[in-house]
């Protein structure tokens, strides 16, 4: 049921003031219905923009590499040509380190997402147990109630026995308690 809506038949602990985890619940319901009808074009535009950073990377690198030997080719000193080896290994070293850089960044993405899905999870969970011991709850009163009905059903049927079995001259229960208090 939509938050500030009784959930509850009366009961005065399922006031219109549900409790958190069915708010909580209803809120990630709704989330996760709006999630899903975005999700695909959510993904397909965040595959996109990787790519792009990603080409992005690889040109300026690419181009890093093509100053590089420009350079080189320009570069007749020994020690410019060992500067020249350095900036190219170097220039590999920080090509691979974007490579281990943007591969944690997905990791840890899933990591979050991981946790938030944990933690919705957990919400779900808690309110199903909630849903779960109010259900118990109803039972159990449901049952006593029965009991209690037929406890009364064969009191009643008891009384009407007694009734037919002894003579009609026995006084209302109500004009004896008036002769009780007269007297």
């Amino acid at each position: 049921s939509a938050p500030g809506v009784p959930w509850g038949r009366g009961s005065p602990e399922l006031s219109s003031h549900p409790p958190a985890p069915q708010a909580a619940f209803a809120h990630l319901a709704l989330a996760f219905s709006c999630d899903m009808f975005t999700l695909r074009q959510r993904v397909e535009v965040e595959k996109r923009a990787r790519d792009v950073a990603e080409e992005n990377i690889q040109e300026e690198l690419g181009q890093c590499r093509a100053a590089l030997e420009r350079l080189g080719l320009s570069c007749a000193a020994p020690d410019g040509r060992d500067t020249l080896e350095r900036l190219q290994r170097n220039l590999a070293v920080l090509a691979a380190a974007i490579e281990r850089a943007t591969s944690a960044a997905e990791k840890l993405g899933a990591v979050h997402q991981e946790a938030r899905m944990s933690r919705a999870a957990e919400v779900m969970v808690q309110h199903v147990e909630n849903l779960k011991r109010h259900h118990v709850r109803e039972h159990a009163e449901l049952e006593e109630m029965k009991r209690l009905i037929q406890q009364n059903s064969r009191n009643r049927q008891l009384a009407e026995t007694q009734d037919d079995a002894e003579p009609r001259l026995r006084p209302h229960p109500l004009l004896r308690n008036f002769q009780q208090v007269t007297a």
